[in-house]
């Protein structure tokens, strides 16, 4: 695992080289931005609720933006084969681009720590959910730039890529907000797959063991089935 440093650092710098990091850094800040201050003085109440109830649906969309290119970049260059000529393993290479990834989606999620200051300002702030909203927002950040990274691994085509990780998950955040129109012995299932429900619970700042399996065992498959679709590649 000596190589997953170097992979790290080489990746994370390559955000910041590129435009796309800073479009999309502003784009979710705009986004959560506007639906967060535009509905924050209607609820009358210091809290960070709408801004995390948004959350999983803005990060559906835009941390597939931050990872399709990963792979699919490589393939469509052909930087893919030098890279399986020097000393690095699959496994070196899918994990320092996921942690390259997941700092990315840390480094977005600094700015908005502006929100609740400014909210503990204007009320009696309960810090308890902010810091349990944090937490559970960079495990569904984790979870979706894993997702976001098999979906670049299956395709040469960035916009494939993009349309294959949004989709995935979305249906992450969506499958268990239509528990009302699946058969009785399906619901704890679909509940339980859903991404939003877990996310939802670690927000209230409630840590418990089975959310944080459900995301580090999201996190898991994700890579290691990154790992077999590299692998059928080479």
């Amino acid at each position: 695992m000596r190589q997953v440093p170097h992979i790290f650092k080489k990746e994370f710098r390559t955000y910041f080289v590129s435009p796309i990091a800073y479009i999309v850094i502003s784009i979710f800040l705009i986004v959560i931005g506007w639906f967060f201050f535009s509905t924050f003085f209607l609820f009358n109440q210091a809290g960070l609720r709408n801004f995390f109830g948004l959350l999983p649906l803005v990060f559906a969309f835009v941390i597939p933006a931050v990872t399709m290119r990963l792979f699919s970049e490589e393939f469509h260059v052909g930087s893919y084969e030098i890279l399986l000529t020097m000393p690095v393993t699959f496994r070196e290479v899918v994990l320092g681009k996921f942690l390259a990834s997941v700092a990315f989606v840390a480094a977005m999620l600094v700015p908005t720590l502006a929100y609740p200051v400014t909210v503990s300002f204007l009320g009696d702030l309960d810090w308890g959910p902010v810091v349990g909203g944090y937490v559970g927002a960079l495990l569904l950040g984790a979870s979706f730039a894993g997702v976001g990274l098999f979906a670049s691994s299956l395709t040469r085509n960035q916009i494939v890529a993009f349309i294959i990780g949004v989709a995935i998950c979305f249906a992450l955040v969506l499958v268990d907000k239509i528990l009302l129109f699946v058969p009785a012995p399906l619901t704890d299932v679909l509940q339980y797959i859903g991404a939003g429900y877990h996310f939802e619970n670690i927000a209230k700042g409630i840590l418990d063991s089975r959310d944080l399996l459900y995301f580090l065992s999201l996190i898991f498959l994700s890579l290691y089935a990154t790992h077999l679709a590299l692998e059928e590649k080479s």
